[in-house]
């Protein structure tokens, strides 16, 4: 294999290694200002799409120890999306990108919490709220007995306050 096949087979064994999540994705056919936008969005996420041979990830998938399941999703134009920190973020923006593509792009599967898993649970995972939303839930939840409490005080406060005789 020549120098420049090994550095970029590094980059990619490296990548997909260091990141929390590997999203793969088909990405045939759709425009570069598709791509473009997607990967400005990925930023926005501490993620970054590579497009990458489908030889290089079956030897990436060899070094990760991903299960022989996978070998199947490295057909056509392959790209991945790796990263850290937060998923559901990274599997909105692929499913946005998916279905503005016009039937062009196609989520293969994904090596999440160390698993494989296929398009369907991508789809899934992006419908879950994120971090940030999940904490704003738990907070409104954690807030709201407080809120009737001092809401009943209140009213029995002022009930007690009308009662009471003129002088």
């Amino acid at each position: 294999m020549r120098i420049e096949k090994v550095a970029i087979l590094n980059e990619v064994t490296t990548r997909v290694k260091e990141s929390d999540y590997c999203f793969i994705i088909n990405y045939g056919g759709v425009d570069v200002v598709k791509m473009g936008a997607l990967r400005a969005e990925l930023r926005g996420c501490d993620s970054r799409l590579l497009v990458v041979k489908n030889t290089f990830l079956a030897k990436v998938a060899a070094e990760k120890g991903w299960s022989d399941d996978v070998k199947a999703m490295f057909n056509g134009p392959t790209a991945i999306i790796t990263g850290k920190g937060e998923p559901t973020a990274v599997a909105k923006a692929v499913m946005k990108f998916v279905e503005g593509s016009e039937g062009r792009a196609s989520v293969k599967g994904a090596d999440y919490d160390n698993k494989i898993v296929d398009a369907a649970m991508v789809e899934a995972l992006s419908k879950v709220p994120g971090k940030n939303e999940l904490r704003a839930t738990l907070l409104m939840l954690l807030k709201e007995p407080a809120t009737r409490l001092a809401r009943v005080l209140s009213e029995k406060a002022k009930k007690e306050g009308g009662d009471a005789p003129a002088a």
